[in-house]
């Protein structure tokens, strides 16, 4: 998006633009690329075959006969973001071809090495993250139609189906759901600079509303998903080697590092969003969880997680509106807590419906002699039962997250 022409516009201490943040998608990235040039056919060919290769077992020896192709020929940020999401599937198939019993300890030097260069010309990690999983994975059916589920579909997939294509997709309605309340950070900071309380309390109003339409949008997980679907296949492909014993030593990067590395695996607290609201309206999570959100914030694209940083560093809105004594604000800035506390709270159920009743139902069922081996015959992981994909322990982490986002409120 251009900058606004308007010469009557105060100016903003930030700009959407400057931190790759469009005014359309927020920290979607803006109708990606679904096809590589040509000379990286032989990575788009495993890519869309991906689904088939795992169920039949033949990921791993088609990796081991794809050629080293040079990062050298990919130009520009799409490029790079769609090479990074075609290396990250690859390699989260790879590695949980056979389940978490059945890991490997090395990625092979001809998709370990180009990885790594295109993590680090984008500032990513080197495994599947939000980024590539939701941000950079969609594309719309009908070019000039809508940005609705049913006009929408993924770029790159693995086994789970229509229940991973609804888990991936809903997550992206909640991100452009999130996309008013994101320009809004922006109003408010101008708005505090400027003393301008009217349209520092219609930007509250609106991210109150943003944040709503966030869990409107998370409630569509339960049409679209299965949650023993997601639970017994789709989850072990989102589970990285950090945190993890199923793969307690990490990953050797063949060609990069001798040492094996340890990389979380993909997680909602990798999205931009909800660091985004909580840096604006001042909440302080507890020690052991604020670290973990840290750390997940290098799982960002960089640009994103220097907005979150930027408005870490902008003035204070909470002590603004405790200092102006002006109950409208108040109470509008309590909405947006409040939002915010009622879409953690609903992100509890999703995860007890996903993850623990889930996890409780392959438990009683892993002992069924039926059970074949391997996530895509749909054996239950159980290395990360109490976990989260991105390795804290969920239940304990969201329900501290949701209580001290509560403890945010203002009270009169």
């Amino acid at each position: 998006m251009e900058a606004s022409d308007d010469t009557e516009e105060p100016p903003l201490p930030l700009a959407l633009t400057s931190f790759q943040v469009s005014e359309e998608f927020g920290f979607l990235l803006p109708d990606p690329l679904t096809e590589l040039p040509a000379p990286y056919g032989p990575w788009m060919d495993i890519a869309h075959e991906l689904p088939q290769l795992i169920t039949s077992h033949q990921l791993r020896s088609r990796v081991h006969q794809m050629p080293q192709l040079s990062t050298q020929h990919l130009r520009g940020c799409e490029e790079l973001h769609l090479a990074h999401l075609v290396l990250s599937f690859i390699t989260m198939g790879y590695v949980w071809q056979e389940g978490e019993e059945g890991t490997v300890q090395v990625l092979p030097r001809n998709l370990a090495v180009p990885y790594w260069e295109v993590s680090q010309a984008l500032g990513l990690p080197p495994i599947l993250s939000h980024a590539d999983f939701v941000l950079a994975n969609w594309r719309r059916k009908d070019p000039d139609g809508p940005l609705e589920i049913e006009n929408l579909d993924t770029i790159i997939t693995l086994p789970g189906g229509e229940s991973l294509r609804g888990f991936i997709l809903v997550t992206l309605l909640v991100e452009k759901a999130a996309v008013p309340g994101i320009k809004v950070v922006i109003r408010a900071l101008g708005a505090i600079l400027q003393g301008d309380e009217e349209t520092l309390h219609s930007a509250l109003e609106e991210l109150a509303g943003a944040i709503e339409a966030m869990s409107e949008a998370l409630r569509r997980m339960h049409d679209y998903v299965d949650p023993e679907v997601f639970y017994a296949v789709i989850r072990i492909f989102l589970s990285g080697w950090k945190d993890n014993p199923a793969m307690p030593r990490g990953l050797i990067y063949e060609g990069v590092s001798p040492e094996p590395l340890a990389f979380s695996g993909g997680s909602a607290a990798q999205s931009t969003v909800l660091h985004a609201f909580d840096e604006l309206l001042g909440i302080c999570h507890r020690e052991d969880s604020a670290a973990f959100l840290h750390r997940m914030r290098d799982y960002m694209p960089t640009p994103h997680r220097a907005f979150v940083e930027e408005i870490q560093r902008a003035v204070s809105l909470k002590q603004h509106v405790l200092c102006s004594g002006d109950a409208r604000l108040r109470a509008a800035f309590n909405r947006c807590v409040s939002a915010l506390t009622d879409f953690r709270s609903y992100h509890i159920t999703i995860a007890t419906k996903y993850i623990a009743i889930a996890a409780a139902k392959a438990k009683a069922g892993r002992a069924e002699p039926s059970a074949r081996a391997g996530p895509s015959a749909g054996k239950p992981p159980s290395a990360l039962e109490a976990k989260g994909t991105g390795g804290s322990h969920i239940f304990s982490f969201l329900k501290s997250i949701r209580d001290t986002t509560r403890a945010g409120m203002i009270s009169a």
